[in-house]
């Protein structure tokens, strides 16, 4: 990691600037190997929302990248046709549909030429998977549960709108997911194949559209988030399958024959989940993650499987890798995967051969790395990599190459100019396990001059600071001179199954005292200015800050975003119960709950949330915000609350997210530099 210039210009001293840099995300390869898509979000003219459109890269790093789509409504890639026709998925107009329409699937054809509607459902689309040899798409569509097909879909849908009915009858639960009311529509998978293209005599916007098929009839809740694979010959579906269980579900794993619609269990363990289930290349085995599930006193567990299905025999793979592997991809002669993991910072790409369980570093840099594709000859891997101080860009790897350097391949996007350098520290913690950060330095920071420092706690918690954020970036705030320590505390993933359990229905103690002791680390330093510190925290890591606040008072200043305040109100109120309640017993929920100790805080605190935040309701803020001003009672209250009515468990608009870094600096340089409380003009 290298340090930038001071004198260079960077966009993060101005949050305009910051908000308009180009965001690449998502990556496919085409059956053939020879072209690479990834998407690139810019901001529309209002500048109030992204729009993303679609980049070829240059798989041989030969050509520069060329935009392929233009549309204010923006699209997203999902799947490549067996000819290398791109399908994505796009609310843009199209024959038949009006401006407000939901998403529809689009064809661009290999060759060349206009993008056209190939697939339209009153509830929209959401993705598609390929058959590779075959080309059979199938694809997920919002369903209202008693459409007998799209036309009854479209009709029972006109029905609530001209009626303003927006009413549901929940029967299972859960209700909510993240800032969504789940219902009335019901996920279905439909099937069909993409027609050539129609005369232009005959396109009458219906001609040359896919003939879709329903796979799922009465899914119920069974495919929500669903993530699903299509075997090569199009002839099976594999999916994961939520199935109702006493107060919520789990999700098995369910076959689907695409000629009959008939469906088989493949894996359901009452003590399992399992997710991203991938076809072999020959069509006959099916890798699959299968994920412990959690207890009181056990945290849960990740590892790879693979099912062979003529026979329905799993095999574990890689079960003493001490690792939680992502995403598998297959090897073209099916004897490995290629995963990416979470490790010690970083979240490189490995290899793991088939049946051995043999485990490989593919890479041997700094880096976090997503979307791999694995070219047909086996030879390259590609990715999106990125690391804390490099947003995302395309790479290529060589397949069997261990601990290499990426070839970085011509980007859409250029990586912007830092204002600050990226280190690493080491600590020690209370119990010897040994404990890291990444620390953002900015420019100028010295003995001479040593910089404030803020404490960032990440979210999760079963979560890792190794890659790049768009939503809380520390360089913004290296711009203005601070620095920013990003530790991953006890419960973080990639240091090992035990470095997760030591923190496991300990939120208050293992975690909190790994902050405390690297903490310690940074301003040790004689570039960190040991009297000017902040703590900031979003999700579990504003629980961190809500924590901190009722136990220390040595930071001058604590923001906490959407986080968790009285835990007994929490676990029962957030949209999965299911899940927190096999680690928040009634005794673990009171012991580590920061409502508690409101009466112990002496540090200013800036709240922030949004109100459509399902995961952690906007009544965790407003109960602290209560017991906050209770204490402050008749004197000067030192807290500020910063409320999205209209965000969710992150600030996802442009402008909300200026506002966001705005009145975070404001409420920093009252708190930490002394300075007068500035309203940003459009809050005033």
């Amino acid at each position: 990691m290298t340090e930038q210039p001071d004198a260079t210009p960077t966009p993060f001293a101005d949050v305009d600037a910051y908000i308009a840099l180009p965001r690449t995300s998502s990556l496919l390869l085409s059956p053939a190997g020879d072209r690479l898509v990834t998407s690139v979000a810019t901001l529309d003219q209002d500048r109030t929302r992204y729009v993303s459109s679609l980049w070829e890269v240059d798989p041989r790093g030969l050509r520069a990248a060329r935009r392929l789509t233009h549309s204010d409504k923006g699209g997203t890639a999902v799947a490549f046709l067996p000819d290398g026709g791109l399908l994505f998925t796009s609310a843009r107009p199209g024959a038949g549909e009006d401006d407000e329409a939901p998403p529809s699937l689009w064809l661009l054809p290999a060759g060349g030429g206009e993008a056209r509607v190939v697939a339209v459902r009153p509830g929209g689309i959401s993705g598609a998977a390929v058959a590779r040899d075959e080309g059979t798409v199938v694809l997920a569509s919002a369903t209202l549960p008693g459409a007998t097909g799209s036309e009854d879909d479209e009709r029972r849908r006109k029905a609530r709108k001209d009626l303003k009915v927006s009413a549901i009858l929940h029967e299972q639960y859960p209700i909510r997911f993240w800032d969504t009311d789940l219902g009335p529509e019901q996920v279905r998978l439909l099937a069909g194949r993409v027609p050539a293209e129609p005369p232009p005599a005959t396109d009458d916007g219906v001609v040359g559209r896919v003939a879709l098929t329903d796979l799922t009839r009465a899914p119920g809740r069974a495919l929500d988030e669903a993530q699903y694979d299509i075997s090569p010959d199009g002839g099976t579906v594999v999916t994961t399958w939520q199935a109702p269980e006493p107060g919520g579900r789990r999700i098995t794993l369910a076959a689907i024959d695409v000629a009959t619609g008939d469906w088989r269990v493949l894996l359901d363990d009452p003590e399992e989940e399992y997710g991203a289930p991938s076809f072999s290349p020959d069509g006959l085995r099916v890798a699959v993650l299968v994920e412990r599930r959690s207890t009181p006193r056990t945290p849960p567990r990740v590892h790879l499987a693979v099912l062979d299905l003529a026979v329905g025999e799993r095999t574990d793979v890689a079960l003493d890798w001490d690792r939680w592997p992502a995403a598998p991809r297959w090897a073209p002669d099916g004897e490995a995967l290629i995963v990416t993991a979470d490790d010690l910072g970083r979240s490189p790409v490995f290899r793991i051969g088939l049946p051995d369980g043999d485990v490989t570093r593919l890479t041997g840099d700094d880096a976090a790395y997503t979307d791999v594709r694995v070219s047909p000859d086996g030879q390259w891997v590609y990715a999106l990599r990125a690391a804390v101080d490099v947003p995302p860009a395309p790479v290529r790897l060589d397949a069997r190459r261990a601990d290499q350097e990426p070839e970085r391949l011509p980007a859409p996007a250029r990586d912007p100019v830092l204002p600050g350098a990226l280190v690493e520290i080491t600590a020690t913690a209370d119990d010897g396990s040994p404990l890291r950060a990444w620390l953002a330095l900015p420019h100028g920071a010295s003995a001479h001059a040593p910089a404030p420092l803020l404490l960032w706690v990440h979210g999760g918690p079963l979560l890792s600071w190794n890659a790049w954020q768009w939503r809380w970036n520390p360089w913004i705030m290296a711009a203005r001179g601070y620095a920013v320590l990003l530790p991953d505390p006890a419960l973080s993933t990639g240091y090992g199954q035990e470095f997760v359990r030591r923190g496991w229905g300990r939120w208050g103690q293992e975690p909190y005292t790994d902050l405390m002791t690297i903490t310690d680390a940074a301003v040790a330093r004689p570039d960190v200015d040991a009297d000017r510190t902040a703590v900031m925290g979003g999700s579990f890591g504003g629980y961190m800050a809500n924590w901190i606040a009722g136990h220390t008072d040595r930071f001058r200043a604590i923001v906490t975003h959407a986080g968790l305040w009285a835990l007994d109100q929490f676990a029962p109120t957030t949209d999965t119960y299911h899940y927190w309640r096999r680690e928040m017993t009634p005794a673990m929920s009171l012991e580590n709950s920061p409502h508690r100790f409101v009466a112990e805080i002496r540090t200013p605190m800036l709240v922030i949330h949004g109100d459509k935040d399902y995961r952690v309701p906007i009544g965790e803020a407003l109960r602290l915000w209560a017991q906050l001003a209770e204490q402050a009672g008749a004197g000067v209250m030192p807290h500020k609350f910063l409320c999205f009515p209209d965000e969710n468990h992150w600030v996802l608009k442009p402008q909300h997210a200026k506002l966001w870094y705005q009145v975070v600096e404001a409420f920093l340089d009252t708190t930490v530099h002394g300075k007068d409380w500035q309203v940003p003009d459009l809050l005033r």
